[in-house]
C-alpha cells in the first residue's frame, strides 16, 4: 500500500510516468518477500513511544532487530533509534537508498531474460534516472518544460558545438550504478549537474565502432562493413553544416581514434561529399610520422595501436586527414614539441583531447567531433584495463568542459553533447562475453545515453523518453539552424 501511494503521489507530482509506476509494482509483486509479523504488537508501540517513532517505523526496526538484516533508511530519526536499540547492522543514510536501488536495478535486469527489447531498453532507462535522481538530485524534464512537446530555441549564428563519442561503451555496472560511480566522479559531479542527460539513447544499427559512429554523423543506421575503408552513404552533419550555413573548411574538424576513421569528415553522397567535409587529424598517424626511428616506436607503442577490436587490422589511408607537413600551419605546433608532448601522455586519448585543444586554441572551429577509443581496450579481456579506460574518459570530458569555458573563443556560446556509439554485453548473456565484446546485439547493448551541457541548456534534468542516437544531427541541425534532409532521426526537443 505505501508503495502504491508513493508511485501514485510521484505520478501526480509527474516525477515519474503511470507507465513507469505499473512497472515499478509489477518488479515488487515479482520478488521474493516473507511476510514477518512482530513477537507483540504492544511491544510494537513500546518500541515506538520509547524511540519517538511511529508505530510503522517502530515495525521497520523491530523487523531488523529480529531478522538480524541491516536497516537500510535515509530517516535520521529511526537510524537513531536503531543505534540506541544496540542495532548495528546500519548503512549509513546517504547510501542506503542507493545500495538498495541496486539490488533491484540487478534483479530487475536479471529478470528481463525473455522480454522485449523496448521493454529491457527502459528498464535500464528508469535504473539510470533513478540512480541519478537519489546521487545529484536531478529532476525530471516535465518539471522544467511541461508534459507538452518542447520547441527547439531558435539557431544563433554565434553559437558552437563540441561532440564527444566514444567507443567501447561502458556499461551501466561500471558507471551509472552504485559500485561504478567511482569510476566516473567527474561525471556526476561537475557535468550531470550541468546538463539533461538522456537515459534512454537506443541504438538499432550496426555495433561495430567506425559503422556505429558513422550512423551518429550521419542521422541514418549505415550498413557498410565495419572494417571497410570507405565513407558513409549519407551526408555527415559537416557536410550539411558547411553547405547550408556556407561555412569554410577551417569550420568543422573530427579528431579521430584511428585509420578506420579516416573518411569520416565526408560521404559518399553526390549532392554533397567531396570538398564540404570536415578535416579529420589522426592524431596516431600524426605521432608514427613524427618519429625518428624505429626505436622511437618502441619508446611510444602505448599510444601508437591503431585499434582494440582487430588488433592486426590497419586500413588504408584516404579523406581529408591532415598529414604531418600540415600540422604546424595548421596547428602552429612543431613536430618536436608534438612528439616531446606525447612523450609524458599514457593513453592515445590523451593525445586526441591534445590536439583537440590545440585546434581550439588556433583554429575554433564551430563544429568539433571527438572520438575517444581507450575504453575499448575492454577486449583485451582485462577488467582492470578496461576500468581505467572509463576513469580516463570521465576525466578528459571534464578537462574539455573546462577548457570550454575558460577559452574566450567558446564560453558561454558552446554546447557539448556527450554518448558512447552503444554499450557492452551483459554479465548474464550467455551469447556474450559480459564486458570484453558487445556481439549479442541486445537491449543491453543498445541502450546508452547522452548529456548536453551548455548555456541553452537546463541544467540537472533527466529524460527519460527513448530517443535514438540518429536523433544527435537533426537535433544539431536545429541547434545551428541547417536541414539535416536526408537523416532519418529528429530533434531532441529537450536540448535543440
Amino acid at each position: 500500500m505505501k508503495c502504491a501511494t508513493a508511485c501514485r503521489w510521484g505520478c501526480d507530482a509527474r516525477r515519474i510516468t503511470r507507465a513507469d509506476a505499473q512497472e515499478f509494482l509489477q518488479t515488487i509483486k515479482s520478488l521474493p518477500i516473507r511476510l514477518s509479523d512482530p513477537v507483540s504488537y504492544d511491544g510494537l508501540f513500546s518500541m515506538a513511544d520509547r524511540h519517538g517513532l511511529t508505530v510503522y517505523d517502530a515495525a521497520y526496526l523491530d523487523s531488523a532487530v529480529r531478522e538480524g538484516l541491516p536497516l537500510a533508511s535515509l530517516d535520521n530519526a529511526l537510524c537513531k533509534a536503531a543505534g540506541k536499540a544496540g542495532h548495528k547492522k546500519r548503512w549509513p543514510a546517504p547510501l542506503c537508498s542507493i545500495i538498495a536501488l541496486k539490488r533491484l536495478a540487478y534483479m530487475h535486469v536479471s529478470d528481463l531474460r525473455g522480454r522485449k527489447p523496448h521493454e529491457i531498453s527502459q528498464a535500464i532507462s528508469l535504473n539510470r534516472r533513478n540512480f541519478l535522481r537519489t546521487v545529484t538530485g536531478a529532476g525530471s524534464a516535465a518539471a522544467f518544460f511541461g508534459p507538452a512537446a518542447l520547441r527547439g530555441m531558435a539557431a544563433s549564428k554565434n553559437r558552437k558545438a563540441v561532440v564527444v563519442t566514444f567507443g567501447g561503451g561502458a556499461r551501466d555496472d561500471e558507471t551509472f550504478m552504485p559500485d561504478g560511480q567511482e569510476n566516473i566522479p567527474h561525471l556526476l559531479k561537475e557535468l550531470v549537474p550541468q546538463a539533461t542527460f538522456l537515459t534512454n539513447v537506443v541504438n538499432k544499427g550496426i555495433l561495430g565502432h567506425y559503422v556505429a559512429t558513422a550512423s551518429i554523423v550521419t542521422g541514418v543506421y549505415e550498413t557498410f562493413n565495419n572494417f571497410a575503408a570507405v565513407s558513409p552513404n549519407n551526408p555527415t552533419v559537416f557536410e550539411y553544416y558547411r553547405k547550408d550555413l556556407k561555412r569554410p573548411a577551417t569550420d568543422a574538424w573530427v579528431v579521430a581514434p584511428s585509420n578506420g576513421f579516416a573518411r569520416i569528415g565526408e560521404s559518399g553522397n553526390k549532392q554533397y561529399g567531396p570538398g564540404l567535409g570536415a578535416g579529420v587529424i589522426l592524431p596516431k598517424r600524426l605521432l608514427s610520422a613524427a618519429l625518428s626511428s624505429a626505436s622511437d616506436g618502441a619508446r611510444y607503442q602505448h599510444l601508437l595501436r591503431d585499434n582494440y577490436e582487430t588488433p592486426l587490422y590497419a586500413p588504408s589511408l584516404a579523406g581529408r586527414q591532415i598529414e604531418l607537413d600540415q600540422m604546424a600551419a595548421v596547428l602552429k605546433l612543431s613536430v618536436d614539441d608534438f612528439a616531446a608532448h606525447a612523450r609524458n601522455l599514457v593513453s592515445p586519448d590523451e593525445l586526441s583531447v591534445y590536439i583537440a585543444r590545440q585546434l581550439m586554441r588556433q583554429i575554433s572551429p564551430s563544429l568539433l567531433w571527438i572520438t575517444l577509443h581507450d575504453i575499448d581496450i575492454a577486449h583485451s579481456g582485462t577488467f582492470s584495463l578496461y576500468v581505467d579506460g572509463i576513469k580516463r574518459t570521465d576525466r578528459l570530458c571534464a578537462e574539455l568542459w573546462q577548457a570550454i569555458q575558460k577559452d574566450p573563443e567558446y564560453a558561454n556560446k558552446t554546447t557539448m553533447f556527450i554518448l558512447p556509439d552503444f554499450g557492452r554485453d551483459s554479465d548474464i548473456d550467455s551469447g556474450g562475453n559480459g564486458f570484453q565484446h558487445h556481439r549479442t546485439g541486445d537491449a543491453v547493448s543498445r541502450t546508452t545515453w547522452m548529456m548536453a551541457l551548455g548555456p541553452d541548456v537546463k541544467q540537472n534534468v533527466v529524460v527519460d523518453r527513448r530517443v535514438e542516437s540518429t536523433d544527435l544531427i537533426p537535433t544539431l541541425g536545429a541547434y545551428f539552424g541547417f536541414d539535416a534532409r536526408l537523416s532519418t532521426g529528429k530533434p531532441i526537443a529537450e536540448v535543440a
